[in-house]
């Protein structure tokens, strides 16, 4: 079994594999940026600083012994209220949105180049091989 794990591990799709999750995670740290720093106050100024991440309904009792803001969200949960984070929940699915369309953008891109390539790339060995029968045959 060992023996079956190390030639896994040994073939190059599943190093391909990793350095695209680590390339993601990188990815989705900038994508993340993006939304947070500058997609998300831009949507706020739009509809007059609404800010989705403050955005959160208190589910039950504070605990005792925390007296911070009621309105940050933040606070509240690193105190260990019960508080569900809708606006937080809003801001990954726009997150998910941006990095899923910028992923589509690249594949489309990688598409378009390949096909470039392969047009570009000329006839096959097949296709002139049949054109040299071709005009064999006319003679």
């Amino acid at each position: 079994m060992l023996k079956d794990f190390r030639a896994f591990i040994a073939k190059g799709n599943v190093l391909d594999l990793a350095v695209a999750v680590i390339i993601g995670a990188a990815f989705a740290k900038i994508a993340t940026s993006l939304t947070e720093d500058i997609i998300m106050p831009i949507v706020g100024a739009i509809f007059g600083g609404l800010d989705f991440s403050s955005h959160f309904m208190l589910l039950g009792p504070v605990p005792a012994g925390y007296h911070g803001s009621m309105t940050n969200y933040a606070a509240l949960k690193a105190a260990g209220a019960p508080v569900l984070g809708w606006g937080e929940f809003v801001t990954v699915v726009i997150n998910f949105l941006i990095l899923a369309f910028i992923i589509y953008l690249l594949v489309r891109a990688a598409t378009k180049m390949m096909r470039k390539r392969e047009e570009a790339s000329g006839p096959t060995e097949v296709d002139l091989l049949t054109e040299i029968r071709d005009e064999l045959k006319k003679r």
